[in-house]
């Protein structure tokens, strides 16, 4: 069979997202399946190009996203999908494509979209909130707003107390697009031939939280990992001499990697913490580390292989989610490295 997997990620360099992807081609590809891999990136250029990864296809889509908030995210959905949606049936024709599978924001929709117009099958995966919420990674709601405080989307999203004047107007004609948006995101995913949740918990959100998914058949399918493969990569030596405690992920407020090292000092932790990966809330963590009286070791982002050997010889894995969690492929590598 023909298959196109459109994603936001993709190997070399890439999260959790993108791995998962990665093995799905790669067991695609184990089982004779033809795998071409289009990765759809929003920024500054709109060249498309070609960068094969481990024997696949992997054709980069080039959407131009101004760096100007709102604005920005306009050109990143909606703006993105009319662009992506025919660049898509292209490609379906020209390689006679039997089935679409769409990974993530970004790519869903629009690969939705395109299968419909060819008359072929389509799935989607989803991994986090996104259709239920604009940043992706949270849920907002009237009852559960202590997920998310601050979240200004949140409010605009589910109302409140209105502002008047200027501020009000832009303040209505936001919340209006934010709720368009996310009912056109709801929308596409619930004409998808199938749709795939990674795990019970998000399956159950997405049915409660989603009102045009209350019908839609959601299986349930975890990311997928290769033990015997994560067990491999683990074979190095031990990066440190010393027991060490790990935290591996995205340093951002969901991840709960606020509370890493207040934690790691009300334990009294004197094991070294190791803190692999990177994002927005780093520059807060390095500040708290440099006046805590733990060692605290950032080692960013590590490839695979890297990252298996720092689990595999781990005394302890930290994974202090803060709210819903989809069930994060650190937890099923860890699980299978014991």
């Amino acid at each position: 069979m023909n298959v196109l997997l459109v994603t936001d990620s993709f190997p070399p360099v890439c999260g959790g997202s993108g791995w998962s992807t990665f093995e799905l081609a790669r067991g695609l590809r184990a089982r004779g399946h033809a795998v071409l891999v289009m990765k759809v990136t929003a920024g500054s250029s709109t060249k498309e190009t070609e960068t094969p990864y481990d024997g696949l296809r992997v054709i980069e889509f080039h959407a131009y996203a101004p760096p100007i908030p709102g604005v920005r995210n306009y050109f990143k959905n909606e703006r993105l999908y009319a662009r992506l949606t025919p660049r898509l049936e292209k490609l379906i024709a020209a390689h006679r494509i039997q089935i679409v599978h769409g990974q993530h924001v970004l790519s869903v929709p629009p690969a939705i979209e395109a299968a419909r117009r060819a008359g072929i099958p389509s799935v989607a995966t989803v991994r986090d909130y996104w259709p239920v919420c604009y940043r992706s990674d949270l849920i907002h709601t009237p009852e559960t707003l202590r997920w998310c405080p601050g979240c200004s989307r949140a409010a605009m999203v589910h109302g409140g107390r209105p502002n008047i004047g200027v501020v009000g107007l832009a303040t209505l004609l936001v919340g209006r697009y934010l709720r368009a948006n996310l009912e056109r995101k709801q929308e596409a995913l619930a004409s998808a031939g199938a749709v795939i949740a990674v795990s019970s918990t998000l399956a159950a959100d997405l049915k409660v939280r989603a009102p045009r998914l209350a019908s839609t058949q959601i299986e349930v399918i975890p990311n997928p990992v290769s033990a015997d493969a994560v067990r491999a990569r683990a074979e190095a030596d031990p990066p440190l001499a010393d027991p060490y405690a790990l935290y591996v992920g995205k340093l951002a407020p969901n991840k709960g990697t606020r509370h890493l090292i207040g934690v790691a000092e009300r334990a009294q932790l004197d094991w070294a913490l190791v803190i692999v990966g990177d994002g927005p809330d780093r520059a807060a963590l390095e500040r708290e580390a440099a006046t805590s009286d733990c060692d605290v070791r950032f080692v960013g982002w590590q490839d695979p292989a890297q990252t298996a050997t720092w689990m595999a010889h781990a005394s302890m894995l930290i994974f202090p989610s803060h709210g819903p969690e989809s069930l994060s492929r650190v937890l099923i590598e860890a699980s299978g490295l014991g």
